[in-house]
């Protein structure tokens, strides 16, 4: 039932896609320092929205890895305080008169 769900949902977003890019399809002349490219508007919207994607990503794998790593030293820092506290626990208790 879910996977229908997700099913029917994909393909309400494409028919918005085709039809947003059917509607915006006058070409665009956009001027980059090297040359020049003609595209629909749709199109470049797209392109700019990837562009964001993948930008986002970037920055979002940074901080992910930066994460994973300070989770397996304090991972190791608990470890070690285990072992620690297992060890104090082995030993004797002397009571001072």
């Amino acid at each position: 039932m879910r996977r229908l769900i997700v099913l029917l949902l994909a393909l309400v977003v494409v028919a918005i896609g085709l039809s947003f890019a059917t509607l915006n399809s006058a070409p665009i002349n956009l001027d980059f320092y090297i040359g020049e490219l003609s595209l629909p508007i749709s199109l470049w919207l797209v392109l700019a929205l990837a562009l964001g994607v993948l930008l986002g990503l970037g920055s979002a794998i940074g901080i992910l890895t930066r994460q994973r790593w300070q989770l397996k030293r304090l991972r190791r820092e608990a470890a070690s305080s285990r072992q620690e506290v297992s060890e104090l626990r082995k030993l004797p208790i002397r009571t001072s008169n």
